[in-house]
């Protein structure tokens, strides 16, 4: 039985080879079909994995608490806008949930940094030392703040790369002073350059690091208070604001759900109802995104398979032809003794090699995707600079993740489909009278 299949695909073969062109069109559509597979589900599992990587970053454990400016209609004629988290939301918080292991406050506005004739408009962030492993800063020169910074209010700061490289170019800036409004602040720790985070979702703004410099946040609330008058449009603008953001850290994943219910809880009795405060679980946003990437991957996935189904249709269409074009040699098989189960399977071996060739084929275009994807990137980035910089940071730093199970997968439905769509034509080649096709010119 072996042997006679092994002929069967050997003549076949023979008998796609007597139209190399048709053929070679029509393993074309299978070949587009199988590297759609794998390149969108490949694709769909780059972006996944990055926003899930910005997300993670967060931290699965945490809980950042915001604050949020109300609505202009509700500011109208107020002369000092005060909204947002205190400090006594914080102590109270700290006090009536035992779960929350770990809190990091954060208090930022934009300032102007000088030394000497060199000035940078930047941010001010006044934070804690946790602040560091919360947003993963590495230091390229001395130390960031540590407890006892915070603790006596020192006047010192540590600056992003790019501040520091602006206000002292290539000097050592460690032990120099900076200036920020009336205050000077010594210089002890210069982080890496650290790449913006995307914006995720409407939650989260992107955050840019390369303008900040941090000095503790006692300093800060003693220094610069809570007040900060801005101008805008012709006017002056007051806010008060004690805290940017909050982040509250737990012990395990259980007990991140009930402690975000009871931070909203105590943050609703003390604001009176107020919504100037966001309470944003990572948690919540990884398992979001996970359902999401589910939802994408199986979209994706269907629009592969609309892909590979035109690629069926396509070895219907040729299978039909050829049955038409092959008529005389059907009749002379049955008169010779062949039955219709050899009819059958002589049809479906050249409709399997046609799907085997353009599923094998397909693959190693599937494989190509990454390196394919880098090159298109690298001629947009050399001849299309503008166009990469509108682009969103997801997308340009995006790279293609190979799902090891797309391979067999989109294999199986190019066979599978060479079957389901070669079995119509096989069945009516077989089903022809045997005198009517020896009469067939």
């Amino acid at each position: 039985m072996l042997y006679i299949w092994l002929r069967t695909f050997q003549l076949g073969f023979k008998s796609l080879m007597l139209h190399p062109m048709r053929s070679l069109l029509t393993i074309l559509g299978i070949f587009i079909g199988v590297s759609s597979v794998i390149w969108l589900l490949a694709i769909g599992e780059g972006i996944s994995r990055k926003s899930q990587e910005q997300i993670e970053s967060l931290g699965a454990t945490n809980i950042i608490v915001q604050s949020i400016k109300p609505p202009d209609d509700t500011t109208t004629n107020v002369r000092v806008l005060i909204y947002g988290l205190t400090r006594y939301d914080y102590e109270k918080i700290l006090e009536g949930v035992p779960s929350v292991k770990e809190a990091f406050p954060i208090r930022e506005i934009q300032q102007r940094i000088s030394s000497g004739d060199a000035i940078v408009e930047g941010r001010l962030v006044g934070c804690t030392p946790h602040y560091q492993d919360a947003n993963s800063l590495k230091m390229a020169r001395g130390a960031f703040l540590t407890e006892v910074d915070c603790r006596t209010k020192m006047n010192r700061c540590v600056l992003s790369a790019n501040v520091a490289t602006e206000l002292f170019g290539f000097e050592n800036p460690l032990g120099r002073t900076v200036r920020v409004g009336r205050y000077i602040y010594v210089v002890i720790g210069v982080a890496h350059p650290k790449t913006a985070s995307a914006a995720i979702g409407g939650t989260f703004a992107s955050q840019d690091y390369s303008r900040d410099v941090y000095i503790p946040i006692q300093t800060f609330w003693s220094e610069f208070g809570d007040r900060i008058s801005t101008s805008r449009s012709g006017s002056r603008e007051t806010t008060q604001i004690e805290i940017n953001q909050i982040t509250f850290q737990v012990e395990s994943i259980h007990d991140v759900h009930p402690t975000s219910e009871l931070i909203k809880f105590i943050l609703r009795q003390n604001h009176h109802g107020k919504e100037d405060w966001s309470v944003t679980v990572p948690l919540e946003l990884l398992e979001q995104a996970q359902t999401t990437k589910m939802m994408f991957m199986l979209f994706m996935g269907l629009i592969a398979a609309i892909s590979l189904a035109v690629g069926g249709i396509g070895i219907m269409n040729i299978m039909l032809a050829t049955v038409t074009e092959r008529t005389r040699e059907i009749g002379i098989r049955r008169a010779l003794g062949a039955k219709r189960g050899d009819i059958i399977r002589q049809f479906l071996a050249e409709t399997i090699t046609l799907s085997v060739l353009g599923g094998a084929t397909g693959i190693l275009g599937g494989l190509l995707c990454r390196p394919f994807t880098e090159l298109i990137r690298f001629i947009l980035n050399t001849y299309f600079p503008s166009v990469m910089a509108q682009l969103p940071e997801l997308i340009t730093t995006m790279a293609p993740i190979l799902v090891p199970w797309s391979i067999p997968l989109a294999f199986l439905i190019s066979v599978t489909i060479g079957v389901v769509f070669g079995l119509y034509p096989a069945r009516r080649a077989a089903a022809m009278d045997p005198i009517e096709a020896l009469r067939h010119e």
